[in-house]
């Protein structure tokens, strides 16, 4: 008692509640079933990620799935993994049929993919009424086209799963894969410790965005995806993200955050939600976490990982 007391004597000396103070996350993986990475068949792949995710104490990550994957020839078995998902705790969602761009579709085409993703889903055990946009794009500058499918999916009941933190795990998923398949020495140790740094730093980044957005720091999303880094390093990111002072929730506790029912008006829909309310607000650019830009992730990835002698980007 005398230590919750003394926690929030300090708490209101700073100026702060200990419930804004603290931070929370959610892990959630997007394009649910993969085929074979660079180390790992899929059906490795996903016991080495439902292993990682109880060693780790995480609860409940959410899966957002693309039923269209299951259809293609290296789709074999996707049904049964994204069912292992659900048996271990875990929950799945919407991540469209066929992974489109919005941008690059008609509105009433995007919306049938949504629903036939749907009509999949809705009859599987573990299922949540959220909708994640591929690409995290809601239609850039087309706001009639952002608008149509903002109506469609509230007419469903479906929710805009949005994310708030994003460090780009699938750009470093691909040149790790490049790397293999041209046979280059890939330091394991190095990749470590590069992956749960980069999105231990994009928490970092985009807590203190969401700060200087909202006045507190919310019920953060974690984008990542179902990878071979994942399920080597998801126990290494989940120790290091504590370590930095986040707890791990669920993403149904994410989701009850009220950040959930913002809409932010902006100029291009794409991207994180930290990012469009910091523009929504009028916070200068860069409103993103630098290791998302290509030109300073790649050099940084091929010194550290590969060993080479890449200049820094300007």
């Amino acid at each position: 008692m005398l230590k919750n007391l003394l926690c929030l004597l300090a708490a209101l000396l700073l100026g702060a509640s200990p419930a804004l103070a603290a931070k929370r996350i959610a892990l959630t993986f997007d394009d649910v079933p993969r085929a074979r990475g660079a180390f790992f068949t899929p059906d490795d792949r996903t016991a080495r990620l439902i292993g990682g995710l109880k060693k780790a104490k995480v609860r409940q990550a959410a899966f957002f799935v693309i039923p269209g994957n299951l259809l293609k020839p290296d789709g074999a078995g996707g049904e049964r993994r994204t069912a292992a998902y659900v048996r271990a705790g875990h929950v799945i969602a919407n991540h469209s049929f066929s992974h489109r761009h919005l941008s690059a579709t008609p509105a009433a085409e995007y919306i049938a993919d949504i629903d036939r993703a749907d009509g999949w889903l809705r009859s599987q055990k573990g299922w949540r009424p959220w909708f994640r946009f591929p690409f995290l794009n809601e239609g850039r500058a087309d706001k009639a086209k952002r608008d149509a499918v903002r109506a469609a999916l509230n007419s469903r009941g479906l929710r805009n799963s949005y994310v708030t933190v994003d460090g780009a795990d699938w750009n470093m998923e691909a040149l790790t894969t490049k790397a293999v398949k041209e046979s280059k020495a890939v330091n394991m140790r190095a990749l470590r410790k590069l992956y749960v740094e980069t999105m231990v730093g994009a928490a970092e980044y985009n807590d203190g965005l969401a700060q200087r957005t909202l006045g507190r720091s919310p019920a953060h999303v974690l984008l990542l995806h179902e990878t071979d880094l994942a399920a080597l390093f998801i126990t290494d990111l989940v120790a290091g993200l504590r370590k930095a002072g986040w707890s791990i929730v669920s993403a149904d506790e994410a989701y009850a955050d009220p950040l959930s029912a913002t809409m932010p008006d902006v100029p291009s829909a794409q991207g994180t939600l930290t990012e469009a309310l910091a523009w929504e607000k009028g916070l200068p650019a860069p409103r993103w976490f630098d290791r998302v830009d290509t030109k300073i992730a790649d050099p940084l990835f091929a010194r550290r990982v590969l060993g080479q002698a890449v200049p820094e980007a300007n």
